[in-house]
């Protein structure tokens, strides 16, 4: 059983995973020109504070604190966000719409690994399965998106 300090952590690093999302999408919207797009990031922009505001209810009960509004640093795989900016540059739809789906994927792989730790992590199970099944209704929804551009 992990301590809470440990479980605070994990919810930590979701909530800089999260953020990191709500930033990519941001930038993905003052980048692109179609209109479609922009609508389409700005609700995912949401969906993620949403979903940080979530975590940090549950990083209180546990008696953390997460001061966190911005994406973190605590590991390169969910930075992957970062190459958003690289695809901004070229305002490409296609090349930010790929980096998206990367970030989306790093993202689904960190909330499976908690998912997976179900005994220490089962007093808010419920929560990451449903930002889980979110962040994989917002990728369905980017790769089709995608697959129109490239057709």
């Amino acid at each position: 059983m992990e301590t809470v300090k440990e479980i605070i952590n994990d919810l930590k690093d979701l909530v800089s995973i999260v953020n990191d999302g709500k930033e990519g999408y941001q930038s993905a919207a003052e980048a692109t020109e179609s209109a479609e797009l922009k609508t389409v990031f700005m609700k995912y922009a949401a969906q993620r504070d949403m979903y940080a505001t979530e975590l940090k209810a549950h990083i209180l009960a546990h008696g953390g604190q997460s001061e966190n509004e911005s994406g973190g640093i605590v590991g390169a795989f969910h930075r992957t966000w970062l190459n958003i900016r690289q695809a901004l540059s070229s305002k490409e739809d296609a090349a930010i719409l790929d980096s998206i789906v990367t970030g989306e994927e790093a993202a689904i792989d960190k909330y499976e690994e908690y998912i997976a730790d179900y005994t220490d992590h089962a007093d808010h199970i419920t929560l990451l399965t449903n930002q889980c099944d979110g962040i994989r209704e917002a990728l369905a929804a980017i790769r089709a998106l995608r697959s129109t551009i490239n057709s």
